[in-house]
């Protein structure tokens, strides 16, 4: 670990400190100030700072402990990003970094952004229904509206807001057809899963995924991470009040799905309204200017 560059106040009556080494530096000594996490784990407002840093160059938004229990074993107790930034004392300057980060990646995790076909500038489609998109760029340039499917990926053809298909030849959705023609698979470690499609789109965010045929019965999303049961559907706290992870389900195998799930972009957007509302809060506590205050809630609406 680098040489300290900050260090805890022991007249803070807000921390606990323990005496023990850092759980997230291996080469640390019980030699100076440690706080505890939730989880009763320690660290030092410097370790602290850089794993979370590394773990959102990582694209990990959502922190849990690393800290080792019963040899091999994570914590994974989960830590709130206002816990994180509370010990890892994070400065103005790394709170607009840790909190654009994750403003970013909660943005992007359920989000649906493709390359324009024409100009290959990053577009939202801002409707999942939809596959009729407008690039605004393109658009600007051309002086026209120019739009173009989000499934073909070609000029949009035909009426506009249709969610099935464009007028364009060869237009289908290839996730819906590979989930209505893939082949069923049987589950050697659950008892009496048999026939199952051998592709499923998570019932959260829709990302297509397959499963292994090790292990149980339940996967999780690795675009969304939520963990579902791959032979019912269900989440996995739901499937787990009437079965076991290494038993078939009470309702049996699902059917085949006939249509992909869209994720929940409100519910995304008030975990980031939330978010932001909290870090204006603390900056006004800090005392930051008008000015400055001013130009942090203008990069957030």
């Amino acid at each position: 670990m680098a040489e300290s560059l900050k260090s805890y106040d022991p007249l803070d009556g807000t921390l606990e400190f323990v005496e023990k080494k850092d759980d997230l530096d291996p080469f640390s000594s019980e030699d100076g100030l440690k706080a505890q996490m939730s989880c009763g784990h320690a660290v030092t407002p410097d370790s602290l700072t850089e794993w979370a840093r590394h773990q959102l160059d990582q694209g990990i938004y959502k922190f849990k402990c690393p800290a080792l229990v019963e040899g091999t074993k994570r914590c994974n107790k989960p830590w709130s990003y206002q816990e994180v930034r509370r010990l890892a004392d994070l400065s103005v300057d790394e709170m607009q970094y840790f909190e654009e980060h994750i403003a970013r990646l909660a943005a992007t995790e359920c989000c649906e952004i493709l390359p324009c076909p024409k100009c290959k500038t990053n577009v939202e489609r801002k409707e999942p229904t939809n596959l009729c998109v407008q690039c605004p760029v393109c658009t600007a340039d051309q002086g026209k509206c120019y739009q173009f499917c989000w499934q073909c990926q070609k000029p949009w053809k035909g009426q506009a807001r249709r969610s099935d298909r464009c007028n364009n030849d060869g237009c289908s959705n290839k996730n819906l057809e590979l989930l209505q023609t893939c082949k069923t698979i049987d589950l050697p470690q659950v008892r009496g899963a048999t026939n199952c499609p051998s592709v499923r789109a998570c019932p959260k965010c829709g990302a297509i995924v397959e499963h292994s045929r090790k292990h149980c019965k339940n996967l999780v999303c690795p675009r969304c991470h939520v963990e579902f049961c791959f032979v019912c559907l269900k989440r996995k706290k739901i499937c787990n009040k009437t079965s076991t992870p290494y038993i078939l389900c009470k309702g049996g195998v699902a059917p085949r799905q006939t249509s992909i799930p869209v994720c929940n972009k409100a519910g995304e957007r008030r975990v980031l309204n939330d978010l932001m509302a909290a870090h204006l809060r603390m900056l006004e506590e800090l005392d930051i200017g008008p000015e400055q205050l001013r130009a942090l809630e203008e990069l957030y609406e």
